[in-house]
């Protein structure tokens, strides 16, 4: 198991505001739906809606925050967006309505994304040698604290009450402002000089977009375990439902065990490359034992379940590693949080869309459907080495003063 917290130093601070952070989100991840519908009383369907426009509202929020994170320093950026968030979701208590819920959780999911973004150039700068490592450490760290939240929210939902559900919203909003004090003491980063040329530099890099684009359709897996397993589980096969919960604790293992050692190997491009056909494959061969587990006795049901779902928590290391060095490794220093918030974009889209794609094509259609998704996989990760090449050849071709003198004043 990976050590919790780094020995000292500024990542021993990312990492201790991560893990706090992340305890919160697995208080809302668990039970926040379930507090706009049970006790504020919104119909499921406007939440729905709600969650799906402060999706899309998210989606450029990222490119802004790290373009901010950049020019003015990351640090003050990161610090702004947890402290957004956590106002925001302390205004949880006060929605009493659709337009309300709809500003305050779009208000907290784009500050949410937006840290994301302005928090990158802070993991560059006192990640080590390879800050991909260290991202795949707080992936550790996040599934660590996500699964603390999960199990405090248990309780509120079994509890049930006004007051439970309250406390649940006045955690998450504590957690994120104690996160926000506590990436404070992280040493500031200076900015570096504007780079000539256009500012959306990143959005005029085609190889990093259509990177950003395949990652984006890969990232529609991490919804297959939290949407369409549990509900294929219960409408098509006799698996007993407490497997829900099992699947995901699974999950949580594998990740916190492996992500780390799963990122060392995976130390350039082209290694990246091999790790998302890898990924794309693992997908397939999942999606292809989950369809297989309808029809058939509660036992062999759970078998294939459970070892579909170790097939595909190894392809989603696999998925993680690589989406770690490819965003780091193909954006210059200089404009990092601008890259990352880029990147970005397409883990909002699936976000956004892949839950509809997922119920369309597995619940709706059936069996059929999990291999057209399993194909979509594969076929992404197949095109994943092609992109790869492409960006590489655009990389040789960037100017190297740049990067030259935003390392000389970062010095």
């Amino acid at each position: 198991m990976p050590q919790l917290l780094p020995d000292a130093g500024p990542q021993r601070v990312i990492a201790a505001s991560n893990f706090v952070y992340t305890v919160g989100s697995g208080l809302y991840l668990t039970a926040g739906v379930l507090y706009f519908t049970e006790d504020v009383h919104l119909p499921a369907t406007q939440v729905g809606l709600g969650l799906g426009i402060a999706g899309f509202v998210s989606l450029a929020v990222g490119i802004a925050a790290g373009h901010l994170a950049d020019r003015y320093g990351a640090r003050g950026v990161y610090v702004s967006t947890l402290v957004v968030r956590a106002l925001a979701t302390a205004c949880f208590v006060l929605v009493d309505g659709f337009w309300p819920f709809v500003l305050a959780v779009g208000t907290a999911t784009g500050a949410q994304a937006a840290g994301l973004a302005a928090r990158s150039p802070l993991i560059r700068r006192y990640g080590g040698e390879r800050p991909q490592e260290f991202r795949a450490h707080l992936r550790a760290v996040t599934n660590i604290g996500i699964s603390l939240g999960a199990l405090l929210a248990g309780w509120v939902v079994q509890v049930g009450s006004h007051t439970a559900y309250r406390l649940l919203v006045v955690g998450v909003a504590i957690a994120v402002g104690a996160a926000a004090v506590i990436v404070a003491f992280v040493p500031p980063v200076t900015p570096g000089p504007a780079a000539e040329g256009p500012r959306r530099v990143a959005l005029r890099d085609r190889p990093y977009l259509l990177l950003t684009a395949l990652d984006g359709v890969m990232a529609i897996q991490f919804k297959v375990l939290t949407v369409a397993i549990p509900l294929w589980l219960v409408a098509a096969t006799t698996a007993p439902r407490w497997l829900i919960s099992g699947t995901m604790l699974i999950n949580t293992v594998i990740v916190i065990l492996f992500q780390v050692r799963a990122s060392r190997s995976i130390d350039s491009p082209a290694a990246c490359g091999g790790a998302y056909r890898r990924s794309g494959v693992a997908f397939l061969v999942s999606c292809a034992l989950i369809s297989l587990s309808a029809g058939i006795p509660t036992w062999a049901a759970a078998t294939l379940l459970t070892v579909a779902v170790v097939i595909h928590t190894v392809g989603e290391l696999w998925h993680s590693a690589g989406g770690f060095e490819l965003s780091f490794a193909l954006a210059p220093e200089h404009a990092t949080g601008q890259y990352l918030g880029v990147f970005g974009l397409g883990a909002g889209l699936a976000e956004a869309l892949g839950p509809g794609l997922l119920i369309s094509l597995c619940i709706t259609w059936g069996r059929p459907g999990w291999y057209v998704v399993g194909a979509l996989f594969a076929l992404t990760g197949l095109a994943v080495p092609l992109a790869v090449r492409w960006a590489e050849r655009r990389e040789l071709g960037r100017p190297a003063h740049v990067e030259a003198a935003w390392k000389e004043s970062t010095a």
